[in-house]
């Protein structure tokens, strides 16, 4: 059977967040722009982020105090969020009619609180600029020769462009179509690609205990992170007790640390419950409380201080019977305590792979692309946005930020030159 032919200016491959941007600026400069994505509808991923309400953004910091969060490869973005930074993107869905406001921590939602009208309002973006998207679209691999794509293969056709931008993701949520094939396509023509790994995942934990904890959050919570007797990290935030360990957002921002501290050794969590204290303040405070209350038991003196949870569970781990009397208690009773209370520790089992993990750490070396247009340094007409970067950031918005700059910049780029 003869193939069909079809000739764009520029073919976008992914329909996540970062190949709309690319498609819709693309076309927003005059050129003909077709999208191919392999699901059967855009941005399957986008309406799990933020739990349903898509994060669309963070703007608690100025440019620099954003590529800190990202960390080493952070730099890349400066010149990607000059032209497109979180305030260019909240512009951007304002004036598409799709309102927007600030929750704590600057993490930027819908006013709907609903992923489906960010993804509407993309698809209305892409549909107003004339760009013409295929869906099912199941690449098969490229035609190319001498540093220069000609064409994507498709089942029943070869789209043909001048230029081409790879948007495909990265491995994480597979079931959305996040199957790491960009990394395959992006070696095979002749990019590096840094090792992916699960980020922005839950962490098992060895302890069976810790399923005592199942449901129970901490608003405020303090770990550090160990290996061979020395802290290696440490992060402060939300967190979740689940049925098989660790989660929440601190974890979660945690576990690209974890993972990769895994590659060396075992890890432990250690949680400290009153971190405002050192273990002889603690121990002093205690000692006169016990005092001022000592015809209490101590499950009842707990309770005004943990939650009925962790109070079973310090009490399961000390072996102190819930009844006994506060001046009952012995020294030695107590330092136990106090030592739990201090440094309740984890050993880490792992961290959860790419099906549970938000996004993928790792990807198409940054070396390799020039940040001011996304353009690759070594195919002539190939430009990469998104998560098939070797770009990641925690939770709150700045992994979707950095698919809108990176898509905003590689379309901009690719639609112009």
């Amino acid at each position: 059977m003869n193939k069909l032919f079809k000739k764009f200016d520029v073919a976008v491959i992914g329909g996540g967040p970062a190949g709309i941007l690319a498609a819709g600026q693309a076309a927003e400069q005059g050129a003909k722009v077709v999208l191919l994505e392999k699901n059967s509808a855009l941005g399957k991923k986008l309406l799990l982020a933020g739990n349903g309400r898509c994060n669309i953004t963070q703007i608690d910091h100025d440019a620099r105090g954003f590529v800190e969060k990202i960390g080493k490869n952070g730099k890349f973005l400066f010149s990607a969020f000059s032209v497109f930074g979180p305030k260019e993107v909240v512009e951007f869905f304002e004036e598409k009619n799709l309102p927007t406001k600030v929750e704590k921590n600057g993490r930027v939602f819908p006013v709907s609180d609903d992923a489906i009208d960010v993804l509407s309002t993309l698809t209305k973006y892409l549909k107003d600029n004339g760009v013409e998207i295929i869906t099912n679209a199941q690449v098969f691999g490229f035609e190319f020769a001498e540093n220069k794509i000609s064409g994507v293969k498709l089942k029943d056709q070869i789209i043909l462009a001048d230029k081409f931008i790879l948007c495909t993701g990265g491995k994480a949520y597979p079931a959305t179509g996040s199957t790491g094939d960009g990394y395959v396509w992006a070696e095979e023509l002749g990019h590096t690609i840094v090792t992916p790994i699960p980020a922005l995942a839950p962490v098992k934990i060895k302890e069976d205990w810790v399923g005592d904890l199942q449901g129970l959050s901490l608003e405020a919570a303090n770990i550090s992170l160990w290996q061979n007797e020395k802290k290696q990290a440490s992060f402060q935030g939300e967190m979740l007790f689940t049925h098989f360990g660790l989660s929440g957002p601190m974890i979660i921002d945690a576990s690209k640390t974890i993972n990769l501290l895994l590659q060396t050794g075992s890890v432990t969590i250690e949680l400290e419950l009153f971190p405002e204290f050192t273990v002889s303040e603690l121990d002093k405070k205690l000692v006169l409380a016990f005092e001022e209350n000592n015809r209490k038991d101590i499950k009842n003196y707990f309770r005004e201080l943990l939650s009925r949870k962790m109070l079973d569970l310090i009490l399961k781990l000390t072996e102190i019977d819930p009844d006994k009397k506060l001046n009952f208690l012995t020294k030695k009773e107590r330092y136990k305590i106090v030592a739990l209370l201090k440094s309740l520790k984890f050993t880490v089992s792992e961290v959860m792979g790419f099906e549970q993990a938000m996004i993928t750490s790792g990807g198409v070396a940054l070396k390799e692309i020039d940040p001011k247009t996304m353009h690759s340094k070594i195919i002539e007409n190939l430009y990469f946005a998104g998560e098939i970067l070797d770009l990641d950031g925690p939770t709150g918005g700045y992994n979707l930020q950095i698919c809108w700059s990176t898509g905003y910049v590689a379309g901009e780029s690719a639609g112009r030159n």
